[in-house]
């Protein structure tokens, strides 16, 4: 059963943790050490040839498996942009993993904190974010995309998927029975809703450069009509 945290502690815990200002400081709440996150974040490294200039941060969203945090971090490179990672961020701000904070305190209460690490992260400089499977599923997080990124659908099959998250654990949504068929329940919900994203790109088998290679020409083509539209 998961364990109960009063809201008010929890509302102060997210507005600390999730502030990008916070100065790094730690305490406990119910056991668990919780830190606000480091004032960097990851980066990848750059390449010499000149860039496309991205006026607004790529959203990579998803099902777990579609390959957001592997595509993100070469497609970062090719675009001479920051890659970051939602996830990465808030276990950095909660001193703990998701799995561990989905058992202790419920998807409702990370869904929260999800909404707001990905809100603060959309207020810095344009650059690759990877977003978890669900964060586009909130309407606040969609209309904060809406406003200040450029969403990318990475779209793949469910046997893709289930041979791609079979290979880890820590999969809270997957804790179940018969996984691949959560796996395709959650498809079902989810996938009419990702297809309200900016842009979509088909996650096949295979080496992860072709994908990689075709999210950065499909972005390079996007960028080029919208220029070409406001002009």
């Amino acid at each position: 059963m998961v364990p109960s945290i009063h809201g008010t502690i929890m509302a102060e815990y997210f507005a600390l943790a999730f502030d990008s200002t916070a100065l790094r400081m730690s305490c406990d709440v119910e056991g668990i050490p919780i830190q606000s996150p480091r004032p960097t974040m990851s980066k990848t490294s750059a390449v010499s040839n000149p860039k496309p200039r991205l006026s607004k941060t790529v959203v990579l969203i998803g099902l777990m498996g579609a390959g957001k945090t592997s595509v993100g971090r070469r497609l970062a490179e090719m675009l001479g942009v920051e890659f970051v990672d939602a996830d990465s961020e808030i276990e950095e701000a909660a001193g703990c993993t998701i799995a561990d904070f989905f058992e202790r305190f419920g998807e409702e209460e990370f869904r929260r904190g999800e909404e707001r690490v990905i809100a603060r992260l959309l207020k810095n400089p344009p650059c690759v974010l990877a977003t978890g499977g669900g964060a586009y599923m909130s309407g606040d997080t969609r209309a904060v995309i809406s406003g200040h990124g450029l969403s990318l659908w990475l779209k793949a099959d469910l046997d893709v998927l289930y041979e791609r998250v079979a290979r880890r654990s820590g999969r809270p949504l997957l804790e179940t029975d018969d996984p691949r068929s959560t796996l395709e329940d959650i498809m079902k919900v989810r996938y009419p809703v990702y297809a309200g994203a900016d842009l979509t790109l088909q996650s096949y088998r295979g080496p992860i450069e072709k994908t990689v290679e075709q999210a950065y020409q499909t972005i390079i083509d996007y960028i080029a009509e919208t220029d070409g539209a406001a002009q």
